[in-house]
Order: C-alpha cells, then sequence, then structure tokens
C-alpha cells in the first residue's frame, strides 16, 4: 500500500467526495478514483460506497481508516523528527574511553540534557579497540577513542590532545631508571586500551621487552592501587589532575613523542546522523570547540 493512496483514502472519506478530496489534494478526480481503486484490487474489498452524491466507507472502509490514520500520522512523525529546530525524542548511544567520560565529556553531556532532556542518553564506557568495534557493528552511534578509525564509512574528527604522564604513589626525582622499570609493575585498562599500548612503547623505549600488567575495568580501581603501591599507571595529565584532591598521587610527563595522544570523536558520515546526533554534535563544538586540550 502506498501512502498517498491511503492519503486519497482518508480525505474522500473526510470530504465525502472525490472531487473535493482531489481539489483538497491539488490533483484531478480521476487520480483519486484511480488510488482508491487500486487499494480496493490489493486487498480485495470494496471500500467505498457511491451514495448520490456522497460517498462513505463500506466497513472494511472504516476498519481500514484506522490503520491508515496511524500509518500518515507516524510518517508525518518521522518526516517532523528529521527537520532541523523540532523538538526531538528518541535515543542517543555515545561510547567513550573510561578517562574522557570521567573528565572530558560531563560539561558537554550537560549541556546536551539540559537543552534536550526528551533523548535518552547511553553510555558506555570501554578501551578503544572495543568501542571501535561497536560502532562498526552498529551498537554505538558515536564514540571517543584514542587515534580514531581509518574506514571509508565513518569520520574521525579530533576533539581533545592529552598529555599522558606516569603516576605513582611516591613523588618523582625523574622518570624511573631502566633498572627500576625492569622490575615494574603497571596498572591499567583491560587489552585494547590506547594507554597500555603506551605503556609498552614506554618500556621499549627503555629496552624493556615486556611489561608486568595488572588489568581494572575502572578509573577509581586503578588510582586505588597506585595509592596502595601496587605500581604505576599511565593516564592524561588533565585527569590526574583533577583526583589528586582525592588520590595522594604523583606524576612525571611522558617525553613528548610518547606523551601526547589525540582522542577522536568517530562518527558515520554525517549524512546518516539522526538528529540527536546532529544535535550532539552541535553541542560538543559549542562546548569544547572543534579541538581542544
Amino acid at each position: 500500500m502506498q501512502l498517498k493512496s491511503l492519503k486519497m483514502l482518508v480525505t474522500v472519506a473526510e470530504t465525502g467526495s472525490f472531487v473535493a478530496a482531489a481539489e483538497q489534494l491539488h490533483t484531478v478526480q480521476s487520480n483519486v478514483t484511480a488510488h482508491v481503486k487500486k487499494l480496493e484490487d490489493e486487498l480485495g474489498v470494496q471500500l467505498l460506497l457511491r451514495k448520490k452524491s456522497r460517498a462513505v466507507l463500506t466497513p472494511a472502509g472504516r476498519e481500514l481508516m484506522g490503520y491508515a490514520e496511524q500509518m500518515l500520522r507516524l510518517h508525518d512523525e518521522a518526516c517532523q523528527k528529521f527537520q532541523l529546530g523540532h523538538p526531538h525524542t528518541g535515543a542517543l548511544r555515545i561510547g567513550a574511553m573510561e578517562t574522557t567520560m570521567a573528565l572530558r565529556l560531563p560539561p558537554v553531556l550537560a549541556q546536551f540534557h539540559g537543552e534536550s532532556p526528551q533523548i535518552d542518553l547511553q553510555l558506555q564506557t570501554g578501551p578503544t579497540a572495543q568501542l571501535s568495534q561497536q560502532l562498526l557493528e552498529g551498537t554505538l552511534d558515536c564514540v571517543f577513542v584514542a587515534g580514531g578509525i581509518t574506514h571509508p564509512e565513518f569520520v574521525s574528527t579530533p576533539v581533545f590532545t592529552e598529555h599522558l604522564v606516569l603516576v605513582s604513589a611516591r613523588p618523582f626525582q625523574g622518570l624511573p631508571s631502566h633498572t627500576e622499570l625492569l622490575g615494574a609493575t603497571f596498572v591499567a585498562f583491560r587489552q585494547g586500551c590506547s594507554y597500555r599500548h603506551r605503556i609498552e612503547l614506554f618500556l621499549a623505549a627503555n629496552d624493556i621487552a615486556a611489561a608486568k600488567v595488572v588489568e581494572f575495568g575502572t578509573l577509581e580501581a586503578i588510582l586505588g592501587c597506585v595509592v596502595a603501591g601496587m605500581g604505576y599507571a599511565l593516564l592524561p595529565e588533565a585527569t590526574v589532575q583533577a583526583y589528586q584532591s582525592r588520590y595522594p598521587i604523583h606524576y612525571h610527563p611522558l617525553p613528548q613523542g610518547l606523551g601526547l595522544v589525540e582522542t577522536y570523536f568517530v562518527t558515520p558520515k554525517p549524512s546518516a546522523w539522526s538528529p540527536a546526533l546532529s544535535r550532539f554534535a552541535r553541542t560538543l563544538e559549542d562546548v569544547h570547540g572543534e579541538c581542544a586540550a
């Protein structure tokens, strides 16, 4: 069934006339008649009776009217939903690295929720590899990950520049020596985390082939274990500074080549954005601009 045919049937029923329906829909009577006849042939029932000068619905026509009105209403709602400026509803599924969600995104999310409280925000944290895979599979609408994603159907935009630092429970006199690092333990997020890869690069730069890494799922667990003296962590400087009032931790910058990491906002191409994602992208730009450090 075509929506156009249903619209003509509803208009005939409301006006009681094929001629009046044609005038209201800015077409000719023969076109209205043809569409109604097409519906009748498709469904195998008679939908309208012509009584003198008026067209009235048959029992079958009245039953179809309920469906037709509902389908046309949903069509109009769908069209309105994708018009800019229309109050948006629905859901937005956002994935981000734990440190990004903890520090960078709260101002964005607060403003977005204040402007669009009717949108259901669904937030998920995880390592870069996991989030990237979920975006590719379509279970997330957008992600904040380190390094972006190279894929022809997705766009990666740099939004935050993070400066990674080595974190410890003890004050630093400088970066640990080769001997100290040989026996060191690192606490980190699980496999697939880009910061964990930087641990491996940092150790390789110090001629250490393998790292002893204990995995945790949350930022608080990592910081708590660092404070307890379990080992070192590698985290963004801004995140460490934000948590120093709660955790007695110390940090030392990494060498420039190892310490800089770009966080990217990765989405499908803009032509595939939902209204909620379009609005979120505008909010992100309002709060942080195209790139924030």
